[in-house]
């Protein structure tokens, strides 16, 4: 196995989902980090698009929220103003709007506010792990990362256990909506006009709508406090109420990216396990290893591989002349391997501190939402699991999604030595 795509020769097309279905095309993001840090690609599918692929510019450039605009959409494909306000969640909006649409759901991903549920999380993570680790060999993405995320996502949002699995397969075929394993619907094959009003253009998207209407009104009806949708749905400081198509909106985004983030952090986790022996032996001496190491396998990961913007100014950078519309693409993936930052970038440093990695966006309006739940399961889950294992090696072929908005490894092959 690499640890990076064997078929990129410095210049794929950051276009195609194929380019990724290998990993992520870590020599094209060196160099165009090294020579064209603010590159211009056209589109055959869309508006063309510029590339920021260094991690200062990204981080200068997305704290610049007047001029880098959230509110057209964070995907590289085009969609209309109607589509746009029909499918959009509060990561798709500027400030002053997206705060107050941020605040009403903020306090239940606090840091204090999720740290109640580090019991929880544990007992599921211990329960899981001495279930799979009763055979030797087995996918690890799909036995255990996929496993985790959504049995803790059950217990936090407080939906039924017996409709977890049909989430989290919804949730797949919504933000993976570009791969054949997760979908029928693939975006880039097939016209998918009929779904254009629905998140990431998806029949998914529809089934999840329906879904979060109707919890929305049985966990009303019935009064029930249970898990943190309970906080979100009660008015915030001013009285608000979060209207029906924020709730579904937020909904199928927690569904979507508070499940497959974690999944593909865990995941990646373990692929750094497999070619960095030594990894394991550093999770199981503990102590100060546990303040930085979750981060670190978070970067590793970034799951999210970029995200978009839409100029609302004219700007210039590096003599380029960006014009006022045009789609500006910050690719999270390069800039966390961005040699200037981070020594040793392609290889994991559990005790890499400082760790300025941009897998939670940055410092400013749109810093992830559940970075707090992301660590906190990372770091429970790969405590849990060095407790029972000597060691963990590849068995077989692992593969990505083919995708070049979510990047992941949909399937790891592993062999496991028990203790």
């Amino acid at each position: 196995m690499t640890v990076w795509n064997p078929n990129d020769d410095g210049f794929a097309d950051l276009t195609s989902h194929d380019s990724f279905s290998s990993g992520a095309p870590y020599n094209t993001f060196a160099r165009l980090r090294k020579d064209d840090p603010v590159h211009w690609t056209d589109w055959d599918k869309g508006k063309g698009f510029w590339s920021i692929t260094r991690h200062s510019d990204i981080t200068k450039m997305n704290s610049n929220f007047k001029t880098f605009s959230s509110a057209q959409g964070i995907r590289m494909e085009d969609q209309s103003y109607e589509e746009y306000l029909a499918r959009r969640t509060f990561q798709e909006t500027d400030p002053p709007e997206h705060m107050k649409t941020r605040i009403k759901v903020a306090r239940a991903f606090s840091k204090p506010v999720i740290s109640q549920f580090e019991v929880t999380i544990r007992e599921i993570c211990a329960e899981i792990l001495d279930e799979v680790l009763s055979v030797d060999e087995f996918d690890a993405t799909k036995e255990l990362a996929r496993e985790i995320p959504m049995r803790v996502l059950g217990r936090i949002l407080g939906t039924p256990d017996k409709d977890l699995s049909w989430l989290v397969e919804k949730g797949d075929a919504l933000i993976a909506n570009t791969d054949p394993d997760f979908t029928d619907h693939v975006l880039d094959k097939m016209t998918t006009d009929e779904f254009r009003l629905m998140p990431f253009n998806s029949p998914a998207g529809a089934e999840l709508y329906k879904y979060a209407s109707d919890l929305m009104v049985r966990k009303n009806v019935a009064n029930d406090t249970g898990g943190i949708l309970h906080m979100i749905l009660q008015p915030d400081v001013e009285g608000n109420i979060i209207s029906q198509d924020e709730f579904r909106n937020f909904f199928c985004l927690l569904v979507a990216a508070g499940n497959d983030t974690t999944r593909y952090s865990i995941a990646a986790g373990i692929q750094a396990l497999c070619y960095q022996p030594e990894l394991l032996s550093q999770m199981k001496s503990g102590g100060a290893v546990w303040d930085t190491a979750p981060d670190e396998i978070i970067r590793w990961a970034t799951p999210a591989i970029y995200f978009r913007r839409t100029l609302t100014q004219d700007f210039e950078a590096y003599g380029n002349k960006m014009s006022e519309g045009d789609k500006v693409l910050f690719w999270f993936s390069s800039a966390n391997r961005d040699e200037e930052v981070f020594e040793d970038a392609m290889r994991v440093d559990l005790m890499r501190t400082p760790n300025k990695h941009l897998a939670f966006g940055h410092s400013g309006p749109h810093l992830c939402l559940g970075m707090w739940l992301a660590r906190l399961e990372v770091r429970i889950f790969f405590e849990e699991m060095a407790k029972r294992i000597s060691s963990v090696e590849g068995a077989g072929v692992q593969k990505f999604v083919r995708s070049n908005f979510v990047g992941g490894i949909k399937s790891l092959p592993v062999r496991i030595k028990r203790l």
